[in-house]
């Protein structure tokens, strides 16, 4: 699409300029927020994964604090 401006010089638009194809922007957008924001809740599930609470039995419970508390 050639576009004369006031000193009539021609323009010729770049098909690979994204501001020119709004759906392409618009598209392309969306797709960048969606794969974005699945990126980072994907890392931070692993993290949380991979931090996760690991069980200790070697633990000792003082006997008054037990749920049925045995008193000397």
């Amino acid at each position: 699409m050639d576009i004369k401006n006031e000193y009539n010089e021609h323009i010729v638009d770049n098909e690979a300029d994204i501001e020119l194809d709004k759906p392409s922007k618009s598209r392309f957008l969306f797709l960048l927020f969606f794969f974005g924001y699945f990126i980072f809740a994907w890392a931070g599930c692993y993290n949380l994964y991979q931090h996760h609470y690991e069980k200790n039995d070697k633990i000792t419970v003082p006997d008054n604090t037990l749920y049925d508390p045995k008193y000397k």
